[in-house]
Parts: structure tokens; sequence; C-alpha cells
């Protein structure tokens, strides 16, 4: 089988580094490795969500394939009141997210090893946030939507990064169909931020 960022457990050899970098205005030390996504820095779409999204007061919010966890920490970090749970199916990601929350003092924080939603079925969450493995297919950023839109609270709403020629005409297609209400919060660099609301 393939080595992915997407593999419960990557296989390529250790190599660890840390990358500091302004994220929205927050100063953060991140350790990457390899076999995680965007191992050598916070990738452009990741940064167009972090730019993006709305973290409101006491919120509790979802990161779904948080990587080593630029976005969910940079969530916990613009609103100390929310609660930030933060998953993905690379156990070396996740080994990688929980150092990172802890050494960015991001202390609103968990961290689950977690196949999409597994770890967390029966909760509900206000915000979902995710730039969704694409490599992984279509069916699986997809399954990511419908699965996700069903954990949301009634007001809550799901904030997605997506390259345009990676799929972001059907990616709002199929949002649209599961939420009805989609805004394109923001665009640069081929990249879109979408918003989907929950229907009421």
């Amino acid at each position: 089988m393939a080595d992915h960022y997407y593999s419960r457990q990557p296989q390529t050899d250790s190599a660890r580094r840390v990358v500091e970098m302004q994220l929205r205005g927050l100063r953060l030390r991140l350790a990457t490795d390899s076999g995680v996504f965007a191992k050598a820095g916070v990738d452009y779409g990741s940064r167009q969500l972090i730019e993006a999204m709305v973290i409101p007061p006491g919120a509790q919010v979802l990161d779904v394939g948080c990587g080593y966890g630029p976005i969910g920490i940079s969530a916990a970090l613009l609103e100390p009141s929310s609660s930030v749970t933060m998953v993905d199916v690379n156990e070396r990601a996740v080994e990688l997210a929980s150092e990172n929350a802890a050494n960015n003092d991001a202390r609103n924080v968990e961290v689950l090893q977690s196949d999409l939603f597994e770890s967390v079925q029966g909760r509900q969450f206000d915000v979902i946030v995710t730039n969704p493995p694409i490599r992984a297919g279509k069916a699986v950023v997809h399954r990511i939507f419908e699965e996700g839109a069903s954990l949301l609270t009634a007001n809550g709403s799901m904030w997605v990064v997506i390259q345009k020629k990676q799929g972001a005409p059907s990616a709002k297609a199929k949002l649209e169909r599961l939420f009805g209400e989609v805004e394109e919060a923001a665009k640069a660099g081929g990249y879109k931020v979408l918003r989907a609301s929950r229907k009421k």
C-alpha cells in the first residue's frame, strides 16, 4: 500500500523540523515531519481558511484532517473561550498536533486519532473546519461533508477550503445539496473558502 499523508501509520522515515510563521496575527512555532500534509510549512489553502474562518465565542469546534494542527490551533487561540477538537487518521500527525497545541499554549484543544468522524460520534459542533484530503478521492471528501453535516448544531456552519482545479465547483454543489446555503467567504490564488450554513 502506498504511503500517504492520510495513511494511519506513515512508513516514511521521520525527518522532524520546526517551522515558524505568522497566521492571522498569531506567531506560531509548529513541529512538522515527513509523512504528514504540508510538511514544509502551512500550505496556501490552509492559510486562506485561517484568515477567513469565524469562530464564535464559546463555540464547539471540530477540525477534520487536522494534520500537525495549524487550523485548529489558530481557531483555539483566536477564540480562547471555544473548545476545539482536532482529528486525523494519521498517528504521526496526531502526535505533532498534540505537541504543537501544548507548545503554542492552546489549552482549549483536544486531539484525537480518528478515521474521519469515528472518534466524535454522538457529539455536536457549532463549527467544522476542514482542508479536505483531496488526494484521498472525491468519495472521501464528500463523506466529510455528509457526515459533518449530521454533527452540526442547528445554527452551525462548515468551513471548507478547496482549490478550483481540484474540485471546488463539485464541492460547492454537494454542499448546497446538503446545506442549502453556501457562501464564498474568500477567494485567492486559485482557492475558494466556502461557508456552508446548516438548514434551519
